[in-house]
């Protein structure tokens, strides 16, 4: 409980650095917006995590293996005191407990998928993890929710606006908002 207290203390005071940090979430297997709802829950348990908002869910058709139910998607901003190497674990842990096998191909079904869209400003790449995230731009599943929350964000090495890059994302996916169907 100290140094919980110490931690909140220290940062109201401005003295813990906090990066913000958006993430995609995706899901097209079992109850989808189970799923994700249970991936942005998991990311509160952490104590380093805060300020949690979610955009609105998406379905879309999944990317490239046609072969597979469609997908609910959604993009999360949240603030964190981790660095980007220790959210990417905790982003993979939140996948393992929902499900997701540690190692899986691309483009096949998931229970869950998080990635890391943008950490802060940081500029990373490296075998485990490239940010910005290198096909964030690419995509309207993630373009369309990103605007949703932030359209005026700059995105580093891009230097675009998340709006501007939506205008030009060359994606001719159909994406159709979702209506959430379970009760909480």
């Amino acid at each position: 409980a100290f140094w919980i207290l110490l931690k909140l203390k220290l940062r109201e005071k401005g003295r813990i650095m906090s990066e913000i940090v958006y993430l995609s979430l995706g899901s097209n297997i079992g109850d989808r917006e189970s799923n994700i709802a249970g991936a942005i829950t998991a990311l509160g348990t952490y104590s380093e995590i805060h300020n949690i908002q979610s955009a609105s869910f998406y379905e879309t058709e999944p990317l490239l293996n046609q072969d597979q139910p469609k997908y609910l998607n959604t993009v999360v901003f949240c603030s964190t005191e981790f660095s980007p190497f220790q959210f990417l674990d905790a982003v993979n842990n939140i996948e393992i407990m929902l499900g997701r096998p540690k190692v899986q191909k691309k483009y096949l079904p998931r229970t869950i998928d998080i990635d890391i869209l943008c950490f802060g400003d940081k500029i990373i790449e490296t075998e485990a993890l490239t940010l910005p995230h290198p096909e964030l731009h690419n995509r309207l599943f993630v373009l369309v929710p990103f605007t949703e929350l932030d359209p005026d964000f700059v995105l580093p090495l891009w230097n675009k606006t998340i709006a501007d890059l939506l205008i030009s994302c060359p994606d001719n996916t159909v994406i159709t908002k979702h209506i959430i169907q379970t009760n909480a």
